[in-house]
């Protein structure tokens, strides 16, 4: 039986005021890690690119959807 893989969600804001939810396999330091090295390379913050970015680091990374429900 394969080993499951295990996820942690994120939300992110760019520059532009955009919110959006993804959801990696790395853990928080090393997602802070790679948005600094992202800062370098890019002249500002923006989601899709920051995404694409990780997804060199990490191919399960991908945007999700997020969906309140209430009761």
């Amino acid at each position: 039986m394969a080993a499951k893989t295990k996820f942690f969600y994120y939300r992110i804001y760019d520059d532009e005021e955009q919110s959006n939810n993804f959801k990696s396999t790395l853990e928080e330091k090393k997602i802070r890690r790679l948005l600094k090295a992202y800062e370098k390379k890019s002249d500002g913050y923006h989601n899709k690119d920051f995404v694409a970015f990780l997804k060199k680091t990490d191919p399960k990374a991908e945007f999700i959807e997020v969906t309140y429900i209430s009761y």
